[in-house]
């Protein structure tokens, strides 16, 4: 190759290594370079997740603001809720301790940039499954905690039932969102009519309906129940039965590392059978030493090596339902009948129940 060749490709080398450090150096702008240079940064690391937690010791849950049920601080600032309680079940699968976490609010647009990056572990926050998100944001949703759809709270002395009622209402709804365009989309294809009230955030637009400005406020159906015991007189408001969109809700993490992704997964499917084979956070002491059932003895590690597979020790399920409980444990205690949200278990009952959540075989 000739010198003046050789010029030629060093100018050209040179530009483009000008132009990739143009582009790293963007801060979190919507640009999809910037997007895919922080997506790719974790997967060029050497140390896998469950190296960096491991040597980190603790595991950073990338959690909502503040949504009761699902994560919000207690009185004495400790993180609580059903997205927060998944969390704790893979630091106890992980570390052999669930109360290794730490739980770092993020707003709905710093979530996927903040899990990208590497920022935090593992996002745990009221988070929907779609195409788009899975294709482009490079992340991976390790399965469905929460089977939601989005729904309508309404004031019961409204005489609002059902769907068919609201034609003519005026509703509230968090601006920019896919919420309001869900709502658009289902009164343009069914012929009915709106007067729309957008706002910044949900509270707000939940606060014009306790205070009669809305007919009804939209969002995932999760959100309004949460929403709905920030009320002066919660009791003076329920939603109606119909949903108008799929919601599966569910813990993100980074695409490229396999090994996470599984320890994920299978820390939530724990959760699941440890609830169908009657395994709970009282009796696990006992169903370890004395379960006949080959499925019990996987789970909890007394046989079939499962957990040493994933690079855990033996015990990782057992710690996961003695520290955190099963699937039904955590829902009953954040959303369900021992919350103040008393959401019923509907699509998330278990698959023997005529539930969705059905958990994988542990063998």
């Amino acid at each position: 190759m000739s010198m003046k060749a050789t010029f030629k490709l060093s100018a050209a080398a040179l530009i483009v290594a000008l132009l990739s450090l143009a582009f790293v150096s963007c801060g979190s702008g919507d640009t999809a370079a910037a997007t895919e240079t922080a997506a790719a940064a974790p997967a060029e690391s050497k140390a896998s997740t469950l190296d960096l937690v491991k040597q980190r010791g603790k595991l950073i849950l990338g959690v909502t603001a503040g949504v009761p049920g699902y994560s919000a601080p207690d009185s004495e600032g400790v993180w609580q809720g059903f997205d927060v309680d998944l969390g704790r079940a893979v630091a106890a699968a992980v570390l052999g301790d669930a109360d290794a976490v730490e739980c770092r609010p993020l707003s709905a647009k710093e979530r996927f940039t903040a899990l990208q990056s590497g920022e935090i572990d593992l996002l745990c926050r009221v988070t929907t499954w779609t195409a788009t998100r899975d294709a482009e944001l490079g992340v991976n949703f390790a399965g469905v905690n929460y089977y939601d759809g989005q729904g309508f709270m309404v004031a019961k002395d409204s005489g609002i039932k059902t769907l068919a009622d609201l034609d003519g209402a005026t509703i509230a709804v968090q601006a920019g969102t896919t919420t309001e365009l869900n709502l658009s989309d289902y009164f343009r294809k069914n012929g009915m009519e709106l007067e729309l009230i957008t706002f910044e955030a949900n509270e707000q637009a939940a606060a014009a309906l306790e205070a009669g400005r809305a007919d009804a406020v939209t969002s995932d159906s999760s959100q309004l129940y949460a929403l709905r015991t920030k009320f002066k007189e919660p009791e003076k408001f329920d939603l109606i039965p119909e949903l108008i969109s799929k919601e599966p809700l569910g813990p993100v993490v980074r695409e490229g590392d396999d090994q996470w992704f599984d320890i994920v997964t299978w820390s939530f499917m724990t959760m699941l059978n440890a609830e169908e084979y009657g395994v709970t956070s009282a009796n696990v002491d006992e169903m370890k030493a004395s379960s006949d059932n080959p499925n019990v003895k996987r789970m909890l590690g007394v046989e079939g090596g499962v957990w040493e597979g994933f690079g855990l020790g033996s015990d990782a399920g057992y710690s996961i339902i003695k520290s955190v409980g099963n699937y039904g444990e955590s829902f009953d205690r954040n959303l369900g009948s021992g919350s103040p949200l008393n959401i019923a278990r509907g699509y998330n009952a278990l698959w023997t129940d005529g539930g969705l959540q059905y958990g994988m075989p542990i063998r």
